[in-house]
């Protein structure tokens, strides 16, 4: 099959769900047509209150099913726990809420904790309601979660599939994909080695039938957790097709009811957590009759190693070991991360597979009028934009307002932003404007950011700032540009890096920050000079610490009714 009659199956495939959960927008639902819950997790409390005034407008808007329960549930507050972790905390809440009813119950697991750090973007509203380009009114990560899975409940027994917020996996499958076998059901992606040396691969055991189906169900030996190439090959997972070697690779997988009470029982001994734990390979490792202890020492792929972490992880293997880890093979199928800005710009504006499959638009639900030329590479969502604007080739423009005449360089992300008439934004950067609260007053912040820069690299103390870099530039370069000195950085919170880095200015009006921060940008690319005030610059990590969130919805819906009105 080519990769364009491929793309051709899995959109047909994509727009039938797509198509079915249009039909139950804003509708009630009955018993078994959906999820009975719908659980969503949190970083914290903060997170979790803006995450439920969202979904609450999406309700009222008619954007989501009604007449089933919508579940926030945030992290406990101190150490981080991981979304393993908030699995098990989950599964704690839901019992505690629902008790025996759960053995009924048909759940939806989406991990949404997190400040989106490598998409900045995401981080003030929510990986979860991040904004795609197809839909009227506008699809957000929700939406497509529970488009892509809407099939699932009704082939399901009672038990909570598990998934994650930031990423897309289409597939067409000619009969309905059923979970109805005790233990842990894995759905698994063909994809190249490259890819599984960063995700989960399974070792299967022996099909019985060697004919390849779209759909296959296989038993899975042993979970390898983001294994090197060699160890691949050792273990007799590379598989082969039209002269292609790929892996099967992990996405979303289901717990069955019996499954999950082990898991609750998992967590109360060894409740409370100080240790972060992956809900993948941290539980599937140690699943299948291959599975074995050793895992439990690598520490290789952990971001930061606690002291009780090796000894949670033996506890999840002994509890769970013999527990089967069934798999369904979706051969035709694609993943598609949107984790970074990278993958971002990518999969909306260059990648013509998404854009094919997904039925991506150009413009959606905005007001623009772009060239020809523009259709096929610049991607506005939710916006209005001036006929005299223009965005440029790989750029990316949401929930924003462009005056006459201005322009948006090559590979930008402009998120939330009014732009006054005549400004021109530089190719490689991302400007994200948010509200926030400083004195008891609402202000606004543009914050700004190169493209590739890594908001997360840290350094160890303000002194070293010349390491950390911003728009192709040393920080210390960039410092100098805006006629301050190296002495003049200061850095929220514990750690110094870009993310906790105060440099952005504080406006009055959306107009004037965004306008205030292009100068910055400018400057700091050698064009320019700019003279930044020594006092009330703000972090992104502050900003969002005291965000405003009824503003930046408030302006978003402004938005939306100028565009329903121009429909």
């Amino acid at each position: 099959m080519t990769e364009l009659s491929r793309s051709a199956r899995l959109l047909k495939a994509t727009q039938e769900k797509l198509d079915r959960f249009d039909r139950i927008r804003g509708k009630e639902v009955k018993p078994e047509e959906f999820w009975d819950l719908v659980v969503i997790t949190a970083v914290d409390e903060d997170q979790r209150s803006a995450y439920e005034v969202q979904i609450r407008e999406k309700c009222d808007r008619k954007e989501l099913p009604i007449g089933i329960s919508y579940h926030v549930f945030a992290d406990p507050p101190g150490y981080k726990i991981g979304n393993g972790g908030s699995t098990l905390h989950s599964l704690q809440l839901l019992s505690d809420q629902y008790g025996e009813k759960l053995s009924r119950f048909r759940i939806i697991l989406i991990h949404a904790g997190g400040f989106s750090q490598r998409l900045p973007n995401s981080s003030a509203l929510g990986k979860i309601f991040t904004a795609l380009p197809f839909g009227e009114p506008l699809y957000q990560m929700l939406e497509l979660k529970l488009a892509m899975y809407v099939d699932f409940p009704s082939h399901m027994k009672p038990g909570v599939l598990v998934t994650c917020a930031d990423d897309i996996e289409l597939y067409s499958a000619s009969d309905r994909i059923v979970f109805d076998k005790p233990g842990f059901t894995a759905l698994a992606h063909p994809s190249p080695l490259s890819i599984g040396t960063t995700h989960g691969v399974f070792v299967l055991e022996p099909a019985e039938d060697s004919q390849i189906q779209d759909v296959e169900y296989r038993t899975c030996f042993q979970f390898l957790h983001k294994p090197s190439i060699e160890r691949m090959r050792k273990s007799g997972v590379v598989c082969k097709k039209a002269g292609e070697e790929f892996v099967y690779t992990d996405s979303t997988y289901y717990v069955d009811y019996g499954s999950a009470l082990t898991l609750l029982s998992l967590f109360r001994d060894i409740r409370p957590l100080r240790c972060e734990i992956d809900a993948y390979g941290d539980f599937l490792q140690g699943l299948g009759p291959g599975a074995t202890v050793e895992y439990t020492n690598d520490t290789a792929n952990v971001t930061k190693t606690e002291s009780s972490l090796v000894g949670i992880r033996r506890k999840i293997f002994h509890c769970l070991k013999g527990t089967p880890l069934n798999v369904i093979l979706l051969n035709e199928s694609k993943f598609y991360h949107l984790g970074t800005t990278e993958e971002y710009l990518f999969h909306f504006t260059v990648d013509p597979c998404l854009r094919a499959e997904l039925g991506i638009l150009p413009a959606a639900f905005s007001v623009c009028q772009l060239e020809a030329s523009e259709e096929h590479t610049a991607c506005v969502m939710h916006s209005v934009l001036h006929p005299c604007a223009s965005v440029s080739a790989g750029t990316v423009v949401e929930y924003s307002r462009l005056e006459a005449k201005v322009t948006v360089g090559t590979r930008a992300i402009v998120s939330g932003c009014w732009i006054g008439a005549e400004l021109s934004v530089p190719s490689e950067t991302l400007m994200h404007s948010l509200s926030t609260t400083l004195d008891g007053k609402t202000v606004f912040v543009t914050v700004a950011f190169g493209i590739r820069d890594d908001l997360k690299k840290k350094v160890s103390g303000p002194a070293d700032v010349n390491k950390l870099e911003l728009f192709g530039a040393t920080l210390k370069e960039c410092v100098s540009r805006w006629a301050l000195c190296a002495e003049d950085v200061r850095f929220s919170g514990d750690v110094c890096n870009l993310w906790n880095c105060c440099l952005f200015p504080v406006c009055k009006d959306m107009k004037s920050s965004f306008a205030a921060t292009l100068e910055m940008v400018w400057a700091a690319r050698g064009k320019g000079k700019v003279t930044l005030p020594r006092s009330t610059r703000l972090s992104l990590q502050e900003i969002l610490q005291n965000k405003d969130l009824e503003q930046m919805l408030g302006f978003r819906k402004e938005l939306y009714e100028e565009i329903l009105a121009n429909k």
